[in-house]
């Protein structure tokens, strides 16, 4: 079993590359080592012949879906498909998000799309239509921390993204499409759950049932992170188990009472219903995982060859790994596996079952264990209350609610329906009075602390003795201790978040931390996970440049959690104004041997929006960085003739994201920068940065540095200025170019 090992591995090795190899040189490789291993036996040989074998079949199957990616050339023009509505659209507050299987297009499109109709029409699921649309490839914000979109997007299979069209035609459903048909039985089953008690009641039935979680908002999403709780409203291997467990143990009463059952019937009963499920559900990549794990380990019980607990672990893992090997790049398969792991380790070398109440409190206890350093790896943050929570909604969710729900949705029977929304009701009160408790945070963790506290999470649950477990606390207080690393008085560390169409701006000096602008949307999605991942457990200042949502949009959801010590608003009726004071120029301050000046605007300041936009220019003793919104020509040409050669700063902020309203001759002449940043969405439709801006940047040998295509931009003003972004360097081969 331990060649399976070696096998996993190299497709684990294959996601993590840069560039794909050539697949068809590792069997050859394979080919030729093969007979000194069958002399020698070596190890180490063994090794790398089933390692490179698993690679090789990791980089086949990339090769295949790098094939079917977006041609760059036909990114932004009008194209025009036919095609059937995949599962069940969501609609949100930019759009109506949809999955589109592709099955006529006028030139070579990828067989799937994640489509958005900014017009919220409706979208049935299982129908067809000829649609005109505009495709790109996946591309996803690029910052330390946060939703990776394009890991998910290649992970799920989605290789182009885009707009519908103004134009559609809805087709006939011809031939017999049972995905079809299962989607709209989906949909009817969530639209008629949905209506059960208040609208988050009736999302978590139709969540439990069909997989619907469009109806669960983000608010609803933050408590159930803040408690551990996410994975009870996917339906992912918990669920799914559950069901075959009951059925399986359904049958094995039956046949209690009827001996001449076959004895395999309990068995393949709850296979069956794992699968019948997990197709209700929507059949989505987790299920799948689950799905193929549970058939694994039925078909090792049914051949009845005395196989350990940790070697069908070892084989459900590769055959997971066998049919879908981008699974590795999903959390979720790691969790799933890893806590799994956690439970079979927990067993090793028992020689008596303790009681079914403290077998149950320790298998809590090792999930806890076994999640703590992926969570604060991955997320920054592990929920203190999570053992409690889990301890409690499991039961509930699992042995209750669930059962509940499906028979709801198998029954047209309301007095099920309503019972179900009962509890629900009960599950999502639970979840607010648990979720008050702010959970556990850390800042972005060096990779190095990685290995130390998973071997330390070990240790702690192999059935050792005191002394081992000992070592498993010094192995873990790295990391628990770790502080992230602040610049010398004296020296400024920015961060230019990449927050799509839209400005922010992190500042951080050796004891305080500002932020100008917020971007767009919610904190919660972007801004947040990157403040949390620097370590800044408060602001110090807050300045919201001007009223615009691409600027501001994300302080009424930051606010509420960080705590800000004051706040500027650059004109009247800035988000979150009440809490303000206007921005003037001639404010100033100093911390940590750093100067910040606001130049603009001034009390007697009048026009539009974009003309009262704050300008703020932070000092080192050495270098400067000018940051100015969206200011306008008029304001730049009024602060050229007030400031004149002061302005002098080697790092620039474009203003307007790069547009032709801002950075005029003038004022680069001024300022003079070495360096020229624009924060800009990848493609926007505004067509920022204008290419008179480059143009004029190119002619002063400005370098340029985009958000939009190299990520967030991360600068250290010190004795010299050092730039570096997040698509610098090294990137996996599926991450956007």
């Amino acid at each position: 079993m331990y060649k399976l090992v070696f096998l996993c591995a190299g497709v684990v090795l294959c996601a993590l590359l840069p560039v794909l190899p050539p697949w068809f040189l590792l069997p050859a490789l394979w080919l030729m080592l093969w007979p000194l291993w069958w002399r020698s036996r070596r190890a180490w040989l063994c090794a790398l012949l089933w390692c490179s074998l698993g690679l090789s079949y990791a980089s086949w199957r990339a090769e295949l879906r790098l094939g079917q990616r977006l041609d760059p050339t036909l990114a932004g023009s009008v194209l025009h498909i036919q095609g059937v509505v995949r599962g069940l659209a969501d609609p949100g507050e930019f759009g109506t998000r949809l999955r589109f299987e592709v099955q006529q297009a006028e030139v070579a499109v990828p067989p799937l799309l994640l489509l958005n109709d900014y017009r919220q029409r409706p979208w049935p699921a299982g129908s067809r239509w000829a649609l005109s649309v505009r495709l790109r490839q996946p591309h996803g914000a690029a910052n330390v921390a946060g939703f990776d979109a394009e890991r998910w997007s290649w992970g799920e299979g989605v290789l182009a993204t885009g707009t519908v069209g103004k134009a559609r035609h809805a087709l006939p459903v011809t031939g017999l499409d049972g995905i079809a048909r299962l989607d709209a039985l989906r949909e009817h089953i969530a639209l008629r759950l949905a209506r059960q008690g208040a609208l988050r009641d009736g999302a978590l039935l139709a969540a439990l049932a069909v997989g619907a979680q469009q109806g669960i908002d983000r608010a609803e999403w933050g408590a159930l992170a803040a408690t551990g709780l996410t994975h009870i409203v996917s339906v992912s291997g918990l669920h799914i188990t559950l069901v075959a467990a009951l059925v399986a143990g359904g049958a094995t009463l039956l046949r209690r009472r009827w001996p001449q059952v076959p004895a395999s019937l309990p068995l393949w009963a709850g296979a069956s219903a794992a699968v019948f499920y997990a197709f209700l559900a929507g059949f989505s990549v987790p299920t799948q995982r689950t799905v193929w794990m549970l058939l694994t380990v039925c078909v090792a019980l049914a051949l009845q060859r005395g196989l350990s607990a940790l070697q069908v672990w070892l084989a459900a893992l590769t055959v997971v790994l066998l049919l879908d090997p981008f699974a590795v790049l999903a959390v979720g398969f790691w969790l799933s596996f890893g806590l799994v792991g956690a439970l079979i380790a927990g067993e090793v070398g028992l020689r008596q079952r303790p009681p079914a109440w403290q077998t149950a409190l320790w298998a809590q206890w090792r999930a806890t264990l076994a999640s703590f350093v992926p969570l604060l790896w991955l997320f920054g943050s592990f929920p203190w209350l999570s053992p409690l929570a889990n301890a409690l909604a499991i039961p509930l969710v699992s042995f209750v609610l669930t059962p509940l729900v499906l028979l709801a949705a198998a029954l047209p029977l309301d007095s099920l329906a309503w019972l179900a929304g009962w509890v629900a009701h009960a599950f999502w009160w639970g979840v607010d009075w648990l979720a008050q408790w702010p959970p556990y945070r850390r800042p972005l963790l060096p990779w190095q602390l990685l290995p130390a506290g998973l071997l330390g999470s070990l240790v702690w649950l192999l059935p050792l003795g005191r002394a081992w477990r000992s070592w498993g606390v010094v192995l873990l207080l790295p990391l628990l201790f770790y502080r992230a690393p602040r610049p010398p008085a004296g020296e400024l560390w920015a961060e230019v978040i990449d927050v799509g169409q839209g400005l922010a701006v992190l500042l951080r000096t050796a004891q305080h931390d500002v932020l100008f602008d917020t971007g767009a949307g919610d904190a919660g999605r972007v801004l947040l996970p990157v403040l949390h991942a620097r370590g800044v457990a408060q602001l110090d200042t807050l300045l919201l440049s001007h009223h615009d949502n691409d600027h501001d949009g994300a302080a009424e959801t930051l606010l509420p959690q960080l705590p800000v010590r004051q706040l500027f608003r650059g004109q009247p009726g800035s988000a979150a104004s009440w809490r303000g004071q206007p921005c003037l120029a001639g404010q100033s301050w100093a911390w940590d041997g750093i100067r910040f000046d606001v130049l603009w605007p001034t009390p007697a300041s009048q026009g539009e929006d974009n003309a009262l936009s704050c300008v703020l220019r932070v000092a080192t003793p050495t270098q400067a960085l000018m940051l100015t919104g969206d200011a306008t020509l008029a304001v730049e040409e009024t602060l050229v003739r007030q400031y004149g050669a002061a302005l002098r700063s080697q790092v620039l902020v474009l203003g307007h994201h790069g547009s032709r309203t801002a950075s005029g001759q003038a004022w680069l002449d001024t300022v003079r920068p070495l360096h020229g940043i624009v924060s800009a969405g990848y493609q926007n439709r505004y067509r920022h940065p204008h290419a008179e801006v480059l143009a004029s940047l190119s002619a002063a040998g400005i370098v340029l540095w985009r958000t939009d295509t190299q990520g967030a931009v991360q600068l250290k003003l010190g004795q010299d200025v050092q730039l570096t972004t997040l698509r610098q360097g090294w990137r996996p081969y599926w991450a956007a170019r």
